[in-house]
């Protein structure tokens, strides 16, 4: 099939290798989201996928708007047969969703129809779901509502992060996007509606959903790091000023390492540094000051001198 592939970020791009590789199909153009500013001088950056499709060759589309009527009419001329999307970040409107005849087909990184939305990792993480997987599914206006073309599951491991989950979706989803576009080209694959049941929201995670509240459980604290990381990133205040925690490690309920530490009181050895939480004590593994680098939480604490009755959140 003559494709049109929309994505954005990083994880978008082993989608989009694999597309370009296959021997079925051909990706004519490639569309996403405008050059953002980023790094200390605030350049125009090219996307993750616009930069790949850039060195492949590819014919690059970066409408400010989908609904752009010379986004649409250069849609219209390239004719697509289907158009697949990882991660494009722009709701499409129905005019665009009618340019090809096979529609617009989504790899969404959920086993919908669970956590529909923009975060649905970061999600799973933070309910501690122990099985995770992508879906592929033909986009209708709703937020991730439409039939589903398939899916493959992954099994969430105890320490991973949204970072580390995501990337091996990324890599699984990817042939799962590009078994769909043969079983749609083949004729062998047919969506199928989702079930009204088990339906499940994932919204953005903002900064402040980051905040860790150190009177939560344990278990509760240790999947909000690993679930915001690597963005927006868990945070906490300690003396007025915003510390990243980049990880930690959970520590056994009967530790006797964190006897009488209150939540969010800070207790600092040779070579760790202990934190109460509203059930028992974490080990800080690495943080980030303020304008500094990721730093070992050992090292941290010893350059900031920890006192007595020191604690986070304060």
């Amino acid at each position: 099939m003559r494709l049109v592939f929309a994505g954005t970020p990083e994880v978008a791009v082993p989608a989009l290798d694999t597309l370009i590789a296959s021997e079925r199909h051909e990706v004519a153009a490639v569309v996403t989201r405008p050059d953002a500013r980023a790094g200390r001088g605030r350049r125009l950056v090219p996307s993750p996928v616009a930069q790949r499709a850039e060195e492949a060759g590819i014919e690059v589309l970066k409408p400010a708007r989908p609904r752009d009527e010379d986004f649409l009419a250069r849609l219209r001329e390239i004719g697509p047969d289907c158009c697949p999307v990882v991660a494009y970040g722009a709701l499409l409107p129905r005019v665009a969703l009618d340019v090809p005849p096979k529609g617009w087909v989504n790899l969404h990184f959920s086993l919908l129809p669970a956590w529909r939305g923009a975060a649905p990792v970061q999600h799973a993480l933070l309910a501690g779901d122990e099985v995770s997987g992508a879906t592929t599914f033909l986009i209708e206006e709703g937020l991730d509502s439409g039939p589903v073309y398939g899916v493959v599951t992954e099994q969430v491991r105890p320490r991973d992060t949204s970072g580390d989950l995501l990337t091996r979706l990324a890599f699984a989803g990817a042939g799962l996007l590009a078994a769909t576009m043969d079983g749609i080209e083949d004729g062998t694959l047919q969506a199928v509606p989702q079930p009204e049941e088990g339906v499940s929201l994932a919204p953005k995670i903002s900064v402040e959903d980051a905040r860790i509240d150190w009177t939560a459980p344990a278990l509760r604290v240790d999947r909000v790091v690993r679930a915001c990381s690597p963005a927006p990133g868990a945070w906490t205040l300690f003396r007025g000023e915003r510390l990243k925690v980049r990880s930690l490690a959970p520590l056994g309920a009967d530790s006797r390492q964190g006897e009488a530490l209150a939540p969010g009181e800070l207790r600092s050895g040779k070579n760790a540094v202990h934190v109460g939480t509203g059930s028992h004590p974490v080990e800080l593994e690495w943080v980030q000051p303020q304008g500094k680098k990721p730093m070992r939480a050992a090292d941290w604490a010893r350059g900031t001198r920890l006192e007595p009755g020191d604690r986070f959140g304060e």
